[in-house]
């Protein structure tokens, strides 16, 4: 499949590479031309490093320019930080041409930013957009030119939208992701996301240790019983959120990510385990300025909220986090995140929302 990838950051490059070496002509698209211009002096090559060992991947092609990125290929994965994402709507939503697909692993409800930004430029297109629970790789950045990946995904719930395009766009994405597992419309799968569950206890209750140590493990030292008994009762209300809105199990709870004779989670059984071995997030993390707090806080949990308020779904954990983190920042984040009222949304009833998850924007 000759695809497109867009994005610089862990997610995308871990894509590029491990895409490439399935056989797959990948064509990736980083806005900074100086730095696609330093890629391409390297000879487009990356090394790869996983359980298989170290090799460098070749890259197709690398381009700063959308355009040419995007033409023509039938799968379009986006794997970047919530918060890049509308930013880039901006510029694919003139771009996207009848039967392309947008893959956004993770979503955050990026697939309604992508849709609704497309036809605000006027396209048409009958594009669809697809998200997921999570990135396909846990990945980190070794140096300049290595991208490691501890490990993938082997199940990628997702949901569409608009639904109306459900079987060609789950289709489109198993062509390079065959661990993608249908989970519905695109409301669905933003609610299948487990950064804004996984993140937000982590970094607020490991506060003081990450703000005085150089480097801290959130995952390792850092994930303790009475972390975990947070984590549980914030995604305790995720599932609670899903039922309440009709969507129904598998809701993969997080428990299970820890739990390795539970039924297997996104990223496989003692996925947890090789996190930790591994020593790649052992990390100096600044609170105020990390894409855990700013994506997994500001955009997902405040997203999560919303949607609880809106669905008359209590949600104290989800609720008390995020004002937690609101003080840890100096900003309102349900003001000033990803809500359904930003989005325009929180006046829909329960009808108009699964119409607009059918048709699309």
């Amino acid at each position: 499949m000759e695809l497109a990838v867009l994005g610089g950051g862990n997610g995308s490059l871990a894509a590029a590479l491990d895409l490439t070496e399935q056989g797959h002509k990948v064509r990736l698209w980083r806005r900074d031309p100086a730095t696609v211009e330093a890629m391409n002096a390297r000879d487009r090559t990356i090394t790869l490093k996983d359980f298989k060992g170290a090799r460098p991947i070749q890259i197709d092609v690398i381009t700063a320019d959308l355009g040419a990125a995007i033409s023509g290929v039938s799968l379009i994965v986006c794997p970047t930080p919530a918060i890049a994402q509308p930013d880039i709507a901006a510029k694919l939503g003139p771009l996207l041409a009848d039967g392309q697909v947008v893959f956004m692993p993770p979503g955050s409800f990026g697939s309604y930013i992508m849709a609704k930004a497309m036809r605000d430029t006027g396209n048409q297109a009958d594009a669809s957009f697809v998200e997921a629970g999570t990135l396909p790789y846990l990945t980190r950045w070794h140096g300049d030119d290595a991208i490691a990946i501890t490990t993938r995904a082997t199940r990628l719930p997702s949901g569409v939208l608009p639904l109306r395009y459900h079987d060609h766009a789950l289709e489109v994405v198993r062509g390079a992701f065959p661990s993608v597992e249908d989970t519905g419309d695109g409301l669905s799968g933003a609610l299948m996301n487990a950064g804004p569950i996984i993140h937000p206890p982590l970094i607020l209750m490991n506060a003081g240790p990450i703000e005085h140590f150089e480097h801290w493990d959130i995952h390792n030292e850092g994930t303790q019983p009475a972390i975990r008994r947070v984590t549980t009762a914030l995604d305790g209300e995720r599932m609670a959120i899903r039922e309440a809105l009709g969507y129904g199990a598998p809701h993969f709870p997080l428990a299970d990510h820890y739990d390795d004779q539970a039924e297997e989670w996104m990223y496989g059984n003692a996925a947890h385990e090789k996190l930790t071995d591994s020593g790649d997030w052992r990390e100096n993390l600044v609170l105020t300025e990390h894409r855990y707090m700013l994506e997994d806080v500001k955009v997902g949990l405040s997203l999560l909220v919303s949607i609880a308020d809106w669905a008359g779904v209590p949600a104290p954990v989800a609720t008390g986090l995020l004002s937690i983190a609101s003080a840890v920042c100096g900003e309102d984040f349900r003001k000033t995140g990803r809500t359904l009222e930003n989005l325009g949304l929180a006046g829909l009833d329960r009808a108009g929302m699964t119409a607009l998850m059918e048709t699309g924007p």
